[in-house]
This record gives structure tokens, sequence and C-alpha cells, in this order.
């Protein structure tokens, strides 16, 4: 692989300008008026792959947004990666909290700084680029497959049925994934364990207008009154989710399991610090480790109802609205969540408002065994680049199709991510570490040799 490194490091500023050319397109999935921007960006990926050196590459259709398929095939005895990806990112808001503009990417201070620099463009591209690598300088020792889709961030809707139409043009031996992150730069890891996930939607109504709060409050329910206390009230004081039978199939970890868990390099002093915040919060009895990797969560994700404009507006609003996600760990499954959900809320809410409970999307909890074949490729080369071993760690973050590629295809998932907590992905000014993504590309080259030896 040393003429494919050779030529990573003469094109490095090449490839930096082609990821600016995908990141300026604004291929935002929850907003309906980028429709067009989606299958521009799947286009242009479609071109780069070509250009790649892919034999096929095309946008395929779905019901929602389309996917990206590519491939090459070295030769149909070598084994075969499959490589998931994303192209479309999460909306901008708040804008004004933006210190460059979202879609104008820009260099600053080693960095990357634009929406999906990481999530997940500038981590997908690191694969267009690696694959570039290895068919330019002849190195390419498997058949690759690329499957980049468009829906991820609103929950990969439509992917389930596209991948059960299209499991024989999909068969591999592994699905090599890099959408997640390191636990530092210099502690490189592997994640081997994603939390699930399960999204609700809950609208309380009150009466059929917005009131006078002067003449009506006091007399009637506040629906945005009775949302604040409903959704307060799913978590109790000790960190604990209220839901009945929420629990049930949780499993806790035995003490050696959790010792082992706390191993891992964490600095709370250091994590407070970088929040800014005076003190974590959380399910008692349970390190922060703990609690965002192999414990569940229940936050809510926004609220709103009645007047938020500039100066005073006294009513009583007629509705109110919650987004609330929950993650989930094995062995929870986030449907059987979703209707104790709803049933719970329902329960709960007074006779004096209507309660709307709408289910999103979800997904299923994710482990990958440490002792795959492609795990200890993907160790191996993680352990070439960085000079250390990585350590296997539970992500707090959820995939959600990965568990479902697992049940549909029957392929196991190595998620070799390069991303880092100061990334700030999903927020205002999200970044991504040049030299995160130059490491990222020599790294996925090296996995190919290890996997292509086993």
């Amino acid at each position: 692989m040393e003429k494919a490194v050779a030529y990573i490091k003469e094109n490095q500023e090449r490839f930096v300008e082609e990821l600016f050319d995908v990141l300026r397109i604004p291929s935002i999935s929850a907003e309906s008026c980028h429709k067009e921007d989606m299958v521009k960006c799947a286009q242009w990926l479609v071109n780069s792959l070509l250009k790649a050196g892919a034999d096929r590459a095309v946008v395929m259709p779905t019901e929602g947004n389309p996917v990206v398929y590519a491939e090459k095939i070295v030769a149909p005895e070598k084994p075969t990666v499959l490589i998931y990806g994303h192209y479309d990112v999460m909306p901008v808001d708040p804008v004004d909290q933006w210190h460059t503009a979202p879609f104008e990417p820009v260099i600053k201070e080693g960095r990357i700084w634009g929406r999906g620099a990481n999530d997940d463009k500038g981590q997908s591209f690191m694969h267009v680029k690696a694959f570039e690598a290895m068919v330019a300088t002849g190195e390419l020792p498997c058949n690759v497959k690329f499957m980049i889709e468009g829906e991820e961030e609103i929950g990969s809707e439509h992917l389930s049925k596209w991948c059960a139409d299209h499991k024989e043009m999909l068969a591999a031996d592994v699905i090599l994934v890099s959408d997640t992150s390191l636990l530092a730069w210099d502690t490189p890891s592997i994640t081997c364990g994603l939390r699930g996930l399960c999204y609700m939607e809950v609208e309380v109504t009150g009466p059929n207008k917005d009131l006078h709060s002067g003449l009506y409050g006091g007399a009637v329910a506040n629906p945005a009154n009775v949302l604040s206390k409903l959704v307060a009230s799913l978590v109790d004081d000790q960190g604990h989710i209220t839901i009945p039978h929420f629990y049930d199939k949780v499993r806790e970890l035995t003490p050696g399991e959790r010792d082992a868990f706390n191993k891992a390099p964490f600095s709370l002093e250091k994590y407070k610090d970088a929040l800014d915040i005076d003190d974590v919060q959380g399910e008692a009895g349970y390190t922060t480790m703990e609690r965002t990797g192999v414990r569940p969560s229940l936050d809510v994700n926004g609220i709103w109802g009645g007047y938020t404009g500039e100066g005073t507006k006294t009513v009583i609003p007629s509705k109110a609205s919650a987004k609330i996600s929950m993650r989930l760990v094995p062995d929870q499954n986030f449907e059987e969540i979703a209707k104790l959900f709803t049933a719970h809320f329902e329960a709960i809410a007074p006779s004096s408002v209507k309660v709307c409970v709408k289910t999103l999307h979800g997904g299923e909890p994710y482990v990958s065994p440490t002792d795959l074949p492609a795990y200890r490729a993907a160790a191996k080369a993680i352990e070439k680049t960085f000079g250390k071993a990585p350590l296997p760690f539970y992500s707090g973050g959820s995939i959600p199709i990965i568990s479902t590629f697992e049940k549909i295809l029957g392929l196991k998932s190595i998620l070799m991510g390069f991303g880092l907590d100061r990334d700030a992905i999903h927020s205002p000014n999200e970044s991504y570490g040049l030299e995160n993504f130059y490491r990222g590309i020599e790294t996925i080259v090296w996995f190919y040799r290890y996997f292509a030896e086993k």
C-alpha cells in the first residue's frame, strides 16, 4: 500500500478542494425545500465515484431521497467490502450562531468548517479518496461497493426496502462505516456498539383557539403549562425514566463489565470545561461514560407553543408540541418502546386537554463483535497509522439503519470513524480536522490491505 499512501499525500490539497464542492450543496433531508439539492448531491457523488475508478456508479431512486450505488469488482473470488455513508446533513438552525456560512466551507486553525464537514460528507468522502488512491496505483486488493444514502438524518425511512429489493446486488463480506468518533486523538478507538433510537412527537391541544390570558387565565388548561409538566414527569429526580416497563429488557452490566467499561480514558473535569457546565446530570449510580454508552436516556429535542416573537402577546396557546428522543440499549426494541411511551403519555394527560402522539422514526441498538476478521483488520490499520492499538468503545449515538443491515443483508458493520467531540456535529460551527481527514483516508487504505490478507 506504499504507492497508495504516497498518492494520498501528493493529492491532499485536491482532495480537500473536491470535498469543498460537495460541502457547498445544502443537502438538508429534513427540509422539503432542499429536495432538488438532494438529487444534485447524489449526482455529484456518482460523478466523483466514476472519476475515482468505479466500474459502475448510479443514482437509484427510492420513495424518498435517492441512494448512490457504485462498485468495482476486481475478481469475483476476492472479498467484497460494502461502504455505507450518507450525504444528507442536519439543518443549520440557529444560523445566527455560526461563525462562518454553513455551506461556504473554509479552513481555519487546521480544520474544515461547514455543515457536513464531518457528518457525514467528510467521513464518507475519505472512502471515495482511499478507493481512488488504491485504483490509481493498482493496489486495490478487494471488490468494493458503495451505498451512500440521503435520509440518515431523518431515520433512513426508505433504505430498508431499497436494501431488501437489491439484496443480491449488495452482497458483500462486511460493511465498513465512517460515521463515528475516536475517544480522543491520542486515544484511538473503534465503535463496537451503538445505542438505538426511538423518536416521538407529542401535541397537546386545549381550547379551539388562542385565548386572552387575562380573560381566560386560571379558568382553562394552558397546553404549554400542561406539556411542560408532562414532559418533566418523564424523568424523575434520580434521572430514571418513569415510563412503566421501560427498563424491562435493559441488561445490567456485571461489576467486572462496568469496571472494564470505565477503564477508557476520561476526564470529568475536561468534559465539563469543554461544555462550559458546572456539573453533569443523569441517572443516579452510573458514571458519565456509562450514561452515554450503555444506559438508555430520554431527552426533549424541541418544544414549542404560543407566542415566541419579539415583544409581548398575552395569550394562552391552543396547542403546544414537543419532539422527544429516547436512546436505547440492547435488548430494547424501538417499536415496543414507542408503544409504551404512547400509552404512558396518553394515560398521564389530564382530561382538560387532548393529546396526539406520533412515532417519527427509530432503530435498534447495535453491537459489533471484536473477534471478527474485519474488526481485527480495522484495529491493525488504526495501530499502523496512529501508532497504538485502538480501544473498543460503546458510543451513545445512533445510526438506526446499521442494525437493519444485519437483519436484511446478513452483514456485520465495522464502525471505523475518525471524528472528535469538538467537531460539533448536529450543532452550529461543525468542523473536521484536516489531519483527521488525511489520516482517515490512509487508515482506510491499510484496512483493505489487512482485510484482504484475512
